[in-house]
């Protein structure tokens, strides 16, 4: 089963394990470019997601980190935004998706479901991942919650 882990944000983290039970992950940054309008970060971030299905051949399973509590009002829309993007997205090309609160994700990866950033990122590099990017991180413990615990 392709399975894809993604940590919305401005910065969008993803994981992805293809059929062969590959691992592959990154970062995109999904920030608005000088002179677009307010939604065209979304239409990348669809077009994002759409060229990921197409590299992976399909998808059969998105999860996402569900963030209940934000640090501004700003990154609270955008989580929104990129969210109601994503679920659509997924309704749209019929994709299972399950958001999971990130205490969940960062008490599986670390013990401590209030894990910082640096302790998430320690433990993906102590299962092999070369991580740069908390959001990275985090889509990877995302991915390995789901694998340990999802069946897939």
């Amino acid at each position: 089963m392709v399975v894809l882990a993604i940590d919305l944000g401005t910065t969008t983290g993803w994981a992805l394990r293809s059929k062969d039970g590959q691992i592959a992950h990154g970062f995109a940054s999904f920030k608005p470019q000088r002179f677009e309008g307010g939604g065209m970060r979304y239409l990348r971030f669809k077009r994002w997601l759409t060229e990921i299905k197409a590299l992976a051949t399909d998808i059969h399973a998105v999860y996402f980190e569900e963030v209940r509590r934000h640090a501004g009002v700003d990154a609270a829309h955008v989580y929104g935004g990129l969210m109601a993007t994503l679920t659509t997205w997924c309704e749209h090309h019929n994709i299972a998706y399950q958001g999971v609160p990130v205490g969940t994700i960062k008490k599986h990866a670390t013990g401590k479901g209030n894990a910082g950033k640096g302790e998430v990122i320690a433990a993906m590099r102590m299962l092999g991942h070369p991580v740069t990017d908390d959001n990275e991180a985090d889509a990877l413990a995302l991915l390995h919650w789901a694998i340990d615990t999802q069946e897939v």
